[in-house]
């Protein structure tokens, strides 16, 4: 062999090794950019919640709160399968810079992309509030503030601010007459003065022309209107005979009788354990006991609702003084234009609650 021939063969086995060097180097930087293109897609697309045997959980963004702040808190409730991945994606989506409070509703399956969306774009779930059943301000207020993130003490502030209730009709001691029993949607991050305006626009919204006028005819306002109907509601579960009861209020109203409503009495002593109202129960002083004192309560014994202020409203025109429990338990009752009618119909009622062992 030659050594031109020598010299010619070295050069195209170099060139060979070279070009399987550039081949391997060409692969791993391929093989690298796959991998990183496939954690990418993985980090961005896949599953990367972790609800147990749950199908939906939520979580709570606060105001205030720092991408540090959600970011532990994701890891501490344990939602996140990968914490690196998510972190990765919100910095890329400049997530840290637009945290959003709120309640936001997780799903089985979520990917980062979708969570990192939802968190960001503050895409939250609403609460829905039922109004209902409350027999105080501060009982009402509490049932609030454990569902959304502003506190009963900020609320009921507001509700005690005569400047604020005012343009409603309404002081401190009716203010629970400004909510209007029904349910509602609120973001959970809703704060309390906002909160307040929305069941201000409401509250006017449902005292519309027509009631105002009702109210008007029967001189009273709609705090006091809310009021009686509280005292009606009370007094019967069976509403066909709410427009009757509210009739006999208004008729000892308008004769300057005092009420005599049992379940003022119940409130004014704070026990709603009581069954059975007796003498000593009569005398508890308090302006809420209309045994003692003439007209309506300073406010509601309890939030009326919406029939039972309409049953005010509508209130049935007769001539009915007094009415007693039916003696059989019905809930209906036994209603009388004298006292000497009624003495009778109460006479039944006490004696059917001694034969059921009914004594408090």
């Amino acid at each position: 062999m030659t050594a031109k021939k020598t010299a010619k063969s070295k050069k195209k086995s170099g060139s060979g090794f070279a070009k399987k060097v550039l081949w391997a180097f060409l692969a791993l930087i391929l093989l690298g950019v796959g991998s990183a293109a496939w954690y990418a897609y993985k980090g961005i697309y896949y599953n990367n919640v972790h609800l147990g045997e749950k199908n939906y959980r939520f979580f709570f963004v606060h105001t205030g709160d720092s991408f540090d702040d959600v970011l532990m808190n994701l890891k501490q409730e344990g939602i996140l399968r990968d914490e690196s991945s998510f972190k990765w994606l919100a910095m890329q989506k400049g997530y840290p810079d637009k945290i959003r409070p709120g309640r936001y509703r997780i799903t089985k399956g979520m990917s980062n992309n979708h969570l990192v969306n939802m968190l960001r774009g503050g895409l939250q779930e609403p609460v829905r509030l039922v109004i209902s059943n409350a027999r105080t301000l501060p009982e009402l207020v509490g049932r609030i503030g454990a569902q959304l993130e502003c506190d009963s003490l900020a609320l009921m502030n507001l509700l005690q601010d005569e400047v604020f209730l005012k343009p409603f009709g309404l002081n401190r001691k009716n203010a629970l007459a400004f909510f209007i029993p029904d349910s509602y949607d609120f973001y959970w991050n809703t704060t309390a003065k906002d909160f307040l305006s929305r069941i201000g626009s409401y509250y006017e919204k449902f005292w519309n022309a027509e009631r105002k006028k009702s109210a008007s005819v029967l001189n009273l306002s709609r705090g006091e209107v809310a009021t009686l109907a509280s005292i009606v509601q009370q007094e019967s579960n069976y509403k066909p005979e709410r427009p009757i009861i509210a009739g006999v209020y208004l008729n000892r109203l308008r004769k300057g009788m005092r009420l005599q409503a049992d379940p003022t009495v119940v409130f004014a002593v704070g026990d709603f354990s009581i069954r059975r109202v007796l003498k000593e129960h009569l005398s508890y002083d308090s302006p809420y006991n209309t045994y003692l004192y003439a007209g309506l309560p300073p406010g509601p014994i309890a939030l009326p609702a919406r029939d039972a202020i309409d049953a005010v409203l509508k209130a049935d025109k007769h001539n009915y003084l007094y009415f007693c429990a039916h003696a059989d338990f019905s809930g209906k009752h036994a209603f009388a234009a004298n006292l000497a009618e009624h003495d009778k119909n109460a006479a039944k009622f006490r004696k059917a609650l001694n034969n059921r062992k009914i004594f408090r």
